[in-house]
């Protein structure tokens, strides 16, 4: 199912602002195809990927080639409006970054479902960790795979175990 995607604001965003100054400093234009990406990416409001991405932009009457999504994507990502993961996917996973917001993730590897959460007390434990090594932390992203509740018990879980060995992270 392809979510909607939300109205953009007829004002211009931070986020927009932060990718035209990014797209000047690397001496690059914003077009109208780079807009249309970035308000979808803004609207999306959840993993997705880059095909599915270019299929709703298609659906909505944009007419964005599947290359032009990728190397826009590539952009958003070294602006640091958009975060890439794998989330044990053989495709590339995007999400836009919210500032001063962090969450980790548990994936499903029966349906592929996502969970986000935030501990703090894994936050702190981190961190500590981290002192302790006299070493400064920049970015770190935890993945537990596992089964959710709604498989559990539904799925042979020893099928999952040579899925297992091929996670990409």
């Amino acid at each position: 199912m392809t979510p909607r995607l939300a109205p953009v604001p007829p004002d211009r965003s931070a986020d927009q602002v932060r990718f035209e100054g990014f797209l000047r400093t690397h001496q690059l234009k914003l077009t109208g195809e780079r807009r249309a990406l970035l308000s979808a990416v803004l609207g999306w409001g959840s993993h997705f990927d880059a095909d599915t991405l270019h299929m709703a932009l298609k659906q909505k009457g944009e007419t964005i080639s599947r290359a032009t999504v990728y190397r826009t994507l590539d952009l958003l990502v070294q602006c640091g409006i958009v975060r890439k993961d794998s989330l044990g996917h053989q495709q590339a996973q995007y999400e836009a970054v919210k500032p001063g917001e962090h969450h980790d993730h548990l994936i499903c590897m029966n349906c592929g479902k996502v969970i986000e959460f935030f501990r703090e007390d894994l936050e702190s434990l981190q961190d500590a960790i981290c002192a302790q090594q006299k070493f400064k932390p920049l970015h770190h992203s935890l993945q537990i795979f596992g089964i959710c509740s709604a498989c559990k018990g539904k799925v042979d879980e020893k099928d999952l175990a040579a899925r297992v060995s091929q996670i990409h992270t």
